[in-house]
């Protein structure tokens, strides 16, 4: 019968089919819970914290003090929902110790007050055309049937404006900075953001950049037509292979590093996990080969931003 395809693909979709395809199954299409992470409820308060100073601030407003205050106000609005709950974080002085390092590496690397915010966390998507990769008629037989379009979303922390007005993408990340050579992998999303605007906004960004929040140190690039190209074919190369994934129910495990931060050892048959456990209406709630909306929906965002964006 086939598993459900997933409606779209985003950035973090890509990046978890890539490190590891059964991940990526239980995960999005088995849509099994994983346990939560400290580390990423530190960086959900952050970001959050980021946000409020870059736009309910002024330039020339956004200070230290304002930044660590609404840290203070992010911690207090996520700590008592359901994931804070459930880590048991209220009163940990540790874990807000650690996220006020953070915000304060942030102001090494940019003055916040030069920054001229245009939208923060804004939610992009673009249908495209769905191009599946034959090279010739020999496996006309063995392929899911076809489907018109790709939709890629994803949401972008920052959309800024430089000197001479032209769009940047800014993504903050509280994790560890990538090796060099892992770098180009690492900027692969803030591309997925600028293609994003490229087909939205009818401009593409002439930097896109990754603010690491740890070090810090900061990543940048610029887009050109060989990357906004470059984005499309690989999301529609993935989009292939999970779609080949889903018609087979052919899902294999990559063992590596990724395994150590997994929350799903218990079906990995890598890991001496039983696959068969995964409840089976999980995997069904779709039904087979169920995808998004066609309807495109070039942009949604929390506050009335679009008059901004409108206005340039």
């Amino acid at each position: 019968m086939g598993l459900a395809i997933p409606g779209s693909l985003t950035p973090s979709k890509v990046a978890a089919f890539k490190d590891c395809a059964l991940a990526f199954r239980f995960s999005v299409i088995d849509r099994l819970p994983e346990p939560p992470s400290t580390q990423a409820f530190k960086g959900t308060v952050v970001h959050r914290a980021l946000e409020l100073l870059m736009w309910e601030q002024p330039q020339g407003r956004r200070t230290l003090a304002a930044a660590l205050a609404n840290l203070d106000r992010a911690f207090a609005e996520l700590v008592t929902g359901p994931e804070g709950s459930a880590l048991g974080l209220e009163g940990d002085a540790e874990f807000i110790e650690d996220a006020y390092e953070l915000v304060r590496n942030y102001f090494v690397l940019e003055d916040p007050d030069s920054v001229r915010v245009i939208g923060t966390e804004l939610l992009m998507q673009a249908d495209i055309g769905f191009r599946p990769g034959l090279r010739d008629g020999s496996d006309q037989g063995t392929r899911p049937p076809p489907e018109a379009t790709l939709r890629l979303r994803g949401i972008i922390d920052r959309l800024e404006l430089d000197d001479d007005g032209e769009l940047v993408v800014t993504d903050y990340k509280t994790g560890r900075a990538p090796g060099e050579a892992q770098e180009q992998a690492r900027l692969g999303g803030v591309h997925f953001y600028a293609f994003l605007c490229d087909k939205v906004l009818g401009r593409r960004p002439v930097r896109v950049q990754l603010l690491h929040l740890r070090e810090p140190t900061a990543i940048g690039a610029v887009p050109s037509d060989q990357s906004i190209a470059g984005l499309e074919l690989q999301a529609t190369a993935i989009w292939d292979a999970i779609r080949r994934a889903c018609y087979f129910e052919d899902f294999r495990p990559k063992p590596g590093p990724v395994c150590d931060r997994c929350g799903f050892h218990a079906y990995c048959p890598a890991v001496g996990g039983n696959i068969s456990l995964v409840p089976a209406a999980q995997a069904a709630a779709q039904g087979p080969f169920a995808c998004g909306p066609s309807e495109a929906v070039p942009l949604d965002v929390r506050a009335p931003r679009l008059p901004l964006v409108a206005a340039w």
